[in-house]
């Protein structure tokens, strides 16, 4: 049975440029990935933060081309606890952007990049999910 306490741990990864390597997306309860293989992580590599802040959930369901449900939702949680986290950090405000629901726990500087790891709490809003084509 999967845990239904839906707080979750990211450890993000930047360069030097403040542009985005990768993200590490674990619920806190049990310690299990929230990986869809979405192919959401690979989109963003190389691209700076406002460029991820900017991201439009149904644009990225097209450009990823993901159909099901379960992948779409799994990219939903991706793509909204990045953008929070990120903001946190950062000390951003933008519409649609809850940075407020998210502990940054740890950073770490280095000659590669930055490192930060982060709490969040569970979105307050779902999105729609495009359904399925029959």
């Amino acid at each position: 049975m999967p845990c239904k306490n839906r707080t979750s741990n990211m450890i993000i990864k930047l360069d030097i440029q403040d542009r985005f390597i990768s993200f590490e997306f674990h619920k806190m309860t049990c310690g299990s990935p929230i990986d869809g293989e979405t192919g959401f992580q690979q989109y963003c590599q190389g691209k700076n933060i406002f460029e991820i802040l900017n991201f439009n959930f149904s644009d990225l369901i097209s450009a990823l081309h993901l159909q099901e449900e379960e992948q779409q939702y799994i990219l939903y949680l991706e793509w909204d606890a990045l953008r929070a986290s990120l903001a946190a950090f950062f000390g951003i405000q933008k519409d649609g952007i809850d940075s407020e629901r998210c502990l940054i726990t740890s950073v770490k500087h280095d000659e590669d990049g930055i490192t930060i790891s982060e709490i969040i709490l569970p979105p307050q809003d779902l999105p729609e999910l495009a359904s399925s084509p029959a």
